[in-house]
This record gives structure tokens, C-alpha cells and sequence, in this order.
């Protein structure tokens, strides 16, 4: 019986910085083996910082547990037939280089799963393997400018705005092991792996999601809201006397609920407010009322108030509140490790929770080249033929 759901699963990891880390952390969480690749100066993320601990940075420490760390210097031959040999044994290899690298070393993906007709290769770029840009290198601020995202991001007079976290490169990692996951199952049914070929941009694209759907189906470019929602009112954040919490009126019903709480009942029935596409055409209007309404009790009166009729509702908290949250800690989503250097080490938990499998923390973030002699030992390189 299986007691996570990748286990004796090897994922050979030859990416670097967020998008491929964030996808083998996610495999390495749900049990397989990960084994990172990483050239002798390191992944760049180590160097990320401040904030450091022992030496490591907070970046690296993110999205690098549940791997083992290998030092190898892909220019050598010892180190190239070393990755062809545990390629060779793996059942799925991550990777970002610059369109043309593995080649160079010798270790092109279509040589690799001719080797090993079960391996599944993913690639992540940052434009896409095909099309006039491919060669293009990509960073996520770069894509969530190119890509749209800023364009909507935002107050409305204000600039363009980038998300807080680096959600395109996070997104695509996510996306990313999702298709791993479906090619798996597919090897199941037809024994061979294949190849999946995921960028930036198109992650990016694809999760415009109704924004995009809307431009497709008007011609119309959308604009910013700041926090405001284009198409349902009162949906954004609002000032209580004392601090800002954000409301999300999703329904007609909603709405009435709220207007039972400000004890303004007209306002349920007056034509300008009654439906949400009436409350979109006079989102101005309904807004003012609001304010002059939240502004006279603190945050926290109103989210109970608002909650205890069933409205979604919440205030608008630190980092630092959320994650000494009473809630987000009973969902173990902070945990501690034991790390060589740091000693106990906290880190963000796993959001999935599985019944029979449960996905696990078995190790700290490695340090650089720290499993080295170990993989080293378990991969005796044996000869293998040379890629055509």
C-alpha cells in the first residue's frame, strides 16, 4: 500500500529560480523522489535575499523541501553521463534552460526518452517552443506586463501594477504538475512517456479567464478597478473607521441580506440597486452610500456583523496576522522542519490534505550539493550510447 501518492516515482529536477522548483516541490510533497540538479554556484533563488538564515535565503527556502540536492557541472562529461544515467532510471525530468542547451551538453530530451521510452520531459520557457519570440528569455514581472496582467492590475488612476507574489511563474508550476500528473496516467495506459512544452505566456493567457473571454466576445480593452470587481457590486474593499475589510456580494439575495445589516431596506427595492447589473450601472452612486455607512464602525464589527448573515466578508490582514491566523495554523499550513544549518526551520504546509495518501514533508530545502556523494553512490554511471 502506498503511503503517499507519488511514491517510487524519481523526479530528475533540472530547473532553476520558481516556476520549475515550484512544480517539483509540488511532486516531491505528494511523495516522489526529487533530484535536484544544481551547477556548483548554485540555484540562483540562493542568492535571493536578504532575508538570509545560516546562509540560505528565504527565497530558496520556499519551494526547494522534499528534494536532494546534487552538484554537477553539466560542461564536464563525468557529470553529463551522470544526469544520462539517472535520466535513464527517472520517470520524469524538469527542466528551463535557453532553447538549445541540453543539446550542447549533450543531453537532448528526444535522446533521453529514446533511452528511456517511459520518461515524461517537461520543458517550461518562457514564450513557448514554437512562434517568432521563442528565443526569448522570460522573467514573471516580465510576462505579467507583456501578458496583460498589470494592464488590469491596479487603481483605476493609478499605474499598471504587478501582483504581490510572482503568480505567473507560480501558476505555471502549478499548471505545469497538473500535466505531468495527466501524462502519468496516460503512461499508465499506453506505457510511454512524452514530452509537454508549458510556458509563461501561456499560463498567463490562459488564467485572463473572463477578462479574456470578455475582450474575445466585445473587442473592448478592459481597464483597472483597483480592487474593485468589472462585473458584480459591491464586490471590492472598503474603510471602516479603523482599517479596511473586503466585501464580496455575489447575489441578488446577498445583497438584500445586506441591506438588512445597514438597516436600509429601500435600498433592496430601489431600481438602481435592486439587480447586480442595475449595481454595476450605478456602481458610483451605491458605493458613496456604502462608504458613508462603513466608515462609522470599526473593521472588525462589520465582518461579524456582515458574516453572521452570510455574506462573504473578511478583513483586509497583515502577512503576519495571516500566519498566526487560528484557522490557517488548525490547517497546518505552518510547519516546522529540522534543516542541517538552521535547526528548526518554519515553512509554509501543503494546501492539499489526501485520506489514505497523505502528502508529507520527509525533507528540509537541501543544502547546495548536499546529497551529492550520496546520488552519486545510488548512480553508479554505466556506459550508455551516445545521443544521435
Amino acid at each position: 500500500m502506498l503511503s503517499s501518492p507519488l511514491e517510487g516515482l524519481l523526479v530528475l529536477d533540472l530547473s532553476r529560480v520558481l516556476a520549475g522548483p515550484y512544480c517539483t516541490m509540488i511532486l516531491g510533497d505528494l511523495g516522489a523522489d526529487v533530484i535536484k540538479v544544481e551547477a556548483p554556484q548554485g540555484d540562483d533563488t540562493r542568492r535571493w535575499g536578504p532575508p538570509f538564515v545560516a546562509g540560505e535565503s528565504a527565497y530558496y527556502l520556499a519551494v526547494n523541501r522534499n528534494k536532494r540536492s546534487l552538484v554537477a557541472d553539466l560542461k564536464t562529461a563525468a557529470d553529463a553521463v551522470l544526469i544520462r544515467t539517472i535520466a535513464s532510471q527517472a520517470d520524469i525530468l524538469v527542466e528551463n534552460f535557453r532553447p538549445g542547451t541540453p543539446e550542447r551538453f549533450g543531453l537532448s530530451l528526444a535522446s533521453l526518452r529514446a533511452q528511456n521510452p517511459r520518461l515524461i520531459t517537461l520543458t517550461i520557457s518562457g514564450m513557448g517552443a514554437t512562434g517568432p519570440e521563442a528565443e526569448l528569455p522570460g522573467y514573471d514581472f516580465i510576462v505579467q506586463a507583456t501578458a496583460g496582467l498589470m494592464s488590469i492590475t491596479g487603481p483605476a488612476a493609478g499605474e499598471a501594477s504587478k501582483v504581490g507574489v510572482a503568480v505567473v511563474d507560480l501558476t505555471t508550476g502549478m499548471l505545469a504538475s497538473n500535466a505531468i500528473l495527466a501524462a502519468l496516467y496516460a503512461r499508465e495506459r499506453s506505457g510511454l512517456g512524452q514530452h509537454i512544452d508549458i510556458s509563461l505566456l501561456e499560463s498567463q493567457v490562459a488564467w485572463l479567464a473572463n477578462v479574456g473571454s470578455a475582450y474575445l466576445i466585445t473587442g473592448e480593452e478592459p481597464t483597472r478597478y483597483g480592487n474593485a470587481h468589472p462585473t458584480i457590486v459591491p464586490y471590492q474593499s472598503f474603510e471602516a473607521s479603523d482599517g479596511a475589510f473586503a466585501l464580496a456580494v455575489g447575489n441578488d439575495r446577498q445583497w438584500q441580506s445586506l441591506c438588512a445589516v445597514l438597516e436600509q431596506p429601500a435600498w433592496a427595492d430601489d431600481p438602481r440597486f435592486s439587480t447586480n447589473p442595475q449595481r454595476v450601472q450605478h456602481r458610483s452612486e451605491l458605493v458613496a452610500l456604502l462608504n458613508q455607512h462603513f466608515g462609522q464602525k470599526p473593521s472588525a464589527e462589520w465582518v461579524k456583523l456582515i458574516q453572521a448573515a452570510g455574506i462573504p466578508v473578511g478583513a483586509v490582514r497583515s502577512v503576519g496576522q495571516v500566519l498566526n491566523d487560528p484557522q490557517v495554523l488548525a490547517r497546518e499550513m505552518v510547519v516546522q522542519v529540522e534543516h542541517p544549518t538552521i535547526g528548526d526551520l518554519k515553512l509554509l504546509g501543503i494546501p492539499f490534505k489526501f485520506s489514505a495518501t497523505p502528502a508529507s514533508i520527509r525533507l528540509a530545502p537541501p543544502l547546495l550539493g548536499q546529497h551529492t556523494q550520496e546520488i552519486h553512490q545510488q548512480f553508479q554511471p554505466k556506459v550508455l550510447s551516445e545521443p544521435e
